[in-house]
Formats: C-alpha cells, structure tokens, sequence
C-alpha cells in the first residue's frame, strides 16, 4: 500500500499528520573527488550476463545446453551478492533461500529426462515476504515482531509457482506491514530489512510496499517477481523502477498464506521488465483455491489460463481507451509531456482516446477506504497471526512488541494505524459497511458507468509521480499523480507499463478496466510497450547529479 494515498482519509479518525515540505535529496557536491569513493562505490560497467534477459531467452538457453537451471541461479546469486550486497548495495533481499540450487539441480534432472513443465521451468523468481514459504525462510512482513515465523506450508501462489517449476531465489524487502503501520512512514523501509534503495538514482526511494521486488527485478536480480497490493503496491513500484507490473482482479489469484491487510482489496501480482513474461508468470499463478472463496467466483480463471495469447501488437487498433484529463494539467510539466506523448503513441496505433473526469467523482472516497481498511486489518491480521509461530498471536501482541523494542522496531516513525486498528469493532460493525458501501461500491458504479456511457475498453493515464527522495525523518511526499485507487478500491485489474523517464527516473503508464479483463489490458500494453520500447536497465546513479 502507498501511503500518500490515505493520508487526507486517515485525519478524520483523529490522526494528527504532520505537514512537511518536499525535501531535496542529499547530492554529493560537484567538487566530490573520485579518490573519496570508498572501493565499492567506484563506477563499474554493468556487463553482467543476464542483464534485460527474458524468460524465453533463458528457456532457448537452457534447450540449448549452453545454461541450465542451476547456472542460471548460481549467475543471479553472485549478481545479488555484488549489487544488492555490496557495490549499490540496493538492500532488495531481505532472505535468500538455501534450497534454490537443489531445486534447480532437480528441475534441470527434469530436463534431462524430457520433462519441462512450461515457460517457468527453471526461471528464478523473487518473492515479497508477506508471502508465506514452507521452507526454511521466514515470513515476516519486515517486521521484526514476526522474526522466526516460519509457514507450515506454502501460499496458494507459491504452491503454483513451484509446480510451474520455477526457483525461488528468496524473499525481498518491503514496506513493514505493508506501509500499514503509520501515517508518515519512508516506504521500503521495514525494522527487519532496513530502507531498500531505487536503482536509478540511489537516493530516492523505489516507493512501496512492494519496494524490494520491484528494486531486484529493476536491477536484474533475478527473472521476474512477485508482489502484493492493496492499493498501488504492485503498480507504484512497478511505475518507479521501470517495470510492467500487473495488478489482477481481485480474486483472479488466491490470497490464502499472505498476511493481509484487506479482504476486500488485496491481491498478488507479477513484476517483470517486459508485458511477455509479465503474462507468463500471471497464467503460473492462477487457480481456484477452496481456502479463499473469491477465487471461486468466475470459472473463466484456472490452472491452464494462457494470458501469453493475448499479447497482439495490434491491440490498440480500434480501441476506445478513457483519459484522466486532470492528468493533462498536473503540476509537474514534464511528467505531463511524457505522458502526452504516450497518449500521441496510443492515437498512432489506432486507439481513440476520450478525455473523462474519474477522479473528481471520487473525491473523498479515500476517507471511505482508510476505513476499510482498517477494520479488514484488524480481521485479517488477527486470524493470520493466530497460526503464526511465534509468539505474536494478535494485533495487541504486535503494539506492545513495537512499545517494547522501540529504538529497533520505531525509531522513525511510529504506529498510529496499528494503534487505530485495535479500537474498531468486527466486520458486522455499520460504521465498516457503510464506508464498505462507499469505498467499494461507488466506486465500482461510477467506473462501470464511465465505460458503458463512452464505451470504453479501458481507462488509462500516469501511473503516479516521479520517485521521492529517501527521508526517514519525514516520511514520503507526493509527487503529485496517483492512479491506482480506482482499480484498487474497485478490485478491479491494473497494468502499468513504462511510458518514459524525466531526469533519470522512469515513470509508468497505467491501463485499468474492468473485472477479469486482464487479457485485453494486456494486450493494450504489449502494443504500447513494442511500440515504444521505453524500458531502460538501471545505471545505479548515486543522485541526480549523476
């Protein structure tokens, strides 16, 4: 979740927030000798192997013999131990998993007795630790109240992936909780792992929750990620490090095994560099799962899903795709004349583009939302840690654990969401279904009806703003566009994809519509994406001064 979207909303349960001005990032000085570098931090070409691969040239490598499952991995974990470890020292990883080169090992004796189970057979993956893993790794949620909890078996999603056969390198950092613990938290940062780095530019922050995910694959740390999200925490990331990041209908994929924050809103997700092996990882995790009923609600979704059918670079053609005109007179001009050029971009492959005012019908819905998910917190969070193996059985329990350990677990920002979580009533309380009937219900109403009036197949516009500066001091700031709360309180499916970049830092463009139609937006952002190529690997430039 990205916090600047609920701050205005978490004033009227009585959070006081505190106004602060955008910092500016701390830029080493232009009179900065070479000399003063220590020896990590000495600018290195980026000649790693694997840089921008995808999953089909892996695949064609490992056909090939020239790699196996095993090579690949053990390439990807000197890459980690060199960029995220030492030299940028990105902070991305927050575990590694000691099983991952016997499990390639069996995957590629698989192979070698003519078994390839599909297109992630032996494709390393990270995933977010709030993710649950039954294997010797820790789910934590970053949170140092949870060190030491260990899953009894794995989430629905990960039970997916591996039978897909793909490697789980290990788990990557995020912001604690979900960025659900303060009203002026610094995403990426969580007590456990620390503050996670944005490979672009080192100072400013790869935005959250799923800040870790989104830093490894931006920087070539592995193949392709998972992540979660409530509201942004796929697509915000995603948008920052220049990735395509897919956030599904609510239900498309199973939550059971992740630590939640809403039962309403929250869903996994892939983060890839391309739309390709974004859809290839998408169709790995879909299936109906009978410990979460939401995945049970459609039959069009199931173990053989092929999103990869829909990726047509004539997608666009035809099209009728609704603009967020607020977005064309936004405060930051060269955000603006990226995305105009990505509006020109979708005019030229054939699309009609409608200017449409969605956001100003949804003005104060957020106070709804802040709401909800915060009573949906509170119920989730209690029957996820009532099984957890640690002592933290309950939200009181996580409180006093940060009260107990406040120079480790606090010593930035506090805990006034957990605080306001404990005093709301259960999910039949009216003050919860009347925000649920706002937040969720309105919202859906005002996007459907937006579609059928212009008849639109999606609507589309910036993803969010450019990446903010890393300040643990004063929390994150707006940067001035945010476009995921529609899908997101709506539940319905997100795609954003690189639409650009402004002074080095990349910005995503985003195509949402409505429920389980994530074939077409995927279709709507491959043609943009092979039309426009806008995807850059990092530099890992210390500021913006370079």
């Amino acid at each position: 979740m990205i916090r600047r979207n609920f701050l205005k909303a978490s004033s009227i349960a009585g959070i006081a927030l505190t106004a602060t001005l955008a910092p500016s990032c701390i830029a080493s000085g232009p009179d900065k000798k070479d000399d003063d570098k220590d020896e990590d931090d000495q600018e290195k070409p980026d000649t790693f192997e694997l840089n921008e691969i995808t999953i089909g040239a892996l695949q064609d490598k490992m056909k090939a013999g020239t790699h196996t499952a095993r090579s690949i991995a053990e390439l990807y974990l000197k890459r980690i131990a060199e960029i995220d470890k030492k030299g940028p020292k990105l902070n991305a990883i927050i575990e590694l998993n000691s099983d991952a080169l016997s499990i390639a090992d069996a995957l590629d004796k698989e192979r070698k007795d003519g078994k390839v189970r599909g297109p992630m057979h032996g494709i390393p993956v990270l995933i977010k630790d709030n993710i649950n893993t039954g294997d010797k790794m820790m789910t934590t949620a970053g949170a140092l109240a949870l060190v030491g909890n260990h899953a009894a078996k794995d989430a629905f999603i990960i039970k997916q992936l591996r039978a897909a056969g793909a490697v789980i390198l290990g788990k990557t950092n995020l912001s604690e909780w979900a960025n659900f613990r303060s009203t002026r938290s610094t995403s990426a940062w969580s007590s456990r792992g620390g503050q996670t780095k944005m490979p672009y530019i080192l100072d400013h922050n790869p935005s959250g929750s799923s800040s870790g995910t989104g830093a490894g694959v931006a920087a070539n740390l592995c193949t392709v990620g998972i992540g979660t999200e409530t509201d942004g925490s796929v697509v915000s990331p995603s948008s920052v490090s220049g990735l395509v990041g897919i956030k599904p209908t609510v239900g498309l994929l199973s939550r059971s095994g992740i630590i939640p924050i809403s039962k309403t809103q929250d869903t996994a997700g892939p983060m890839a560099r391309t739309v390709t092996d974004a859809a290839l990882l998408l169709s790995a995790l879909v299936g109906d799962d009978m410990e979460d009923p939401a995945t049970l609600d459609v039959t069009i979704k199931g173990p053989s899903s092929n999103y990869a059918i829909f990726l047509d670079a004539n997608s666009l053609k035809g099209k009728r795709v609704g603009l967020e005109k607020s977005f064309l007179k936004g405060a930051n001009q060269d955000v603006v004349a990226t995305m105009q050029k990505a509006i020109d971009a979708i005019k030229t492959l054939g699309a009609t583009v409608v200017e449409i005012e969605l956001i100003k019908q949804l003005k104060d819905v957020d106070k709804a939302e802040f709401l909800v998910l915060v009573y949906e917190f509170k119920d989730g969070l209690n029957k996820y840690l009532a099984s957890s193996t640690t002592k933290i059985k309950n939200i009181k329990d996580v409180i006093d654990f940060n009260k107990a350990n406040e120079a480790k677990a606090m010593p930035y920002f506090k805990q006034e969401i957990l605080d306001l979580a404990i005093t709301k009533g259960d999910l039949n309380s009216k003050e919860y279904l009347d925000a649920l009937t706002i937040s969720q219900g309105v919202t859906r109403k005002v996007i459907d009806t937006l579609m059928k009036e212009n008849n639109l197949d999606a609507i589309c516009g910036a993803t969010n703003g450019l990446a903010c500066c890393i300040d643990l001091a004063n929390g994150d700031y707006d940067t001035g566009f945010s476009f995921s709360s529609p899908a997101a309180m709506a539940g319905y499916p997100h795609i954003t994809v690189p639409m650009g970049a402004v002074h080095g830092l990349p910005i995503g463009f985003s195509f949402f519509g409505q429920p389980y139609t994530e074939g077409k937006l995927i279709g709507l952002a491959y043609a943009f994406e092979q039309a426009t190529k806008h995807r850059k690997k990092p530099e890992f430039k210390k500021d913006l001064l370079g």
